[in-house]
């Protein structure tokens, strides 16, 4: 994977405890998270609409998040998660333990 020159997406950690770890993500318009491996099943809780763009050893991925519709992905997922729309992009990530 290469490096990126985009800007860093801004997580905020609400709760971290021996069951969950609940962060909230704030991404500006180009702004990713950088690739990383998901270590727990996880919940995402949109709290605005926007899309998405998901790098993968696969290749990319285009996703529209909605608003309050949750989705949920299992442990071992690895990515880049890039807002690729024009907007800022918020939502919260619920990780299992």
């Amino acid at each position: 994977m290469t490096t990126s020159s985009r800007p860093q997406a801004t997580p905020t950690r609400q709760i971290e405890n021996e069951r969950v770890i609940v962060t909230q993500w704030h991404f500006e318009p180009g702004a990713e998270t950088g690739w990383h491996t998901h270590g727990h099943d996880y919940v995402v809780v949109p709290t605005t609409d926007g899309d998405l763009l998901l790098e993968t050893p696969d290749g990319p991925v285009n996703a529209k998040l909605t608003q309050g519709i949750a989705y949920n992905r299992p442990a071992g997922v690895h990515h880049n998660v890039i807002n690729a729309g024009d907007q800022p992009l918020v939502f919260v990530e619920i990780e299992l333990r």
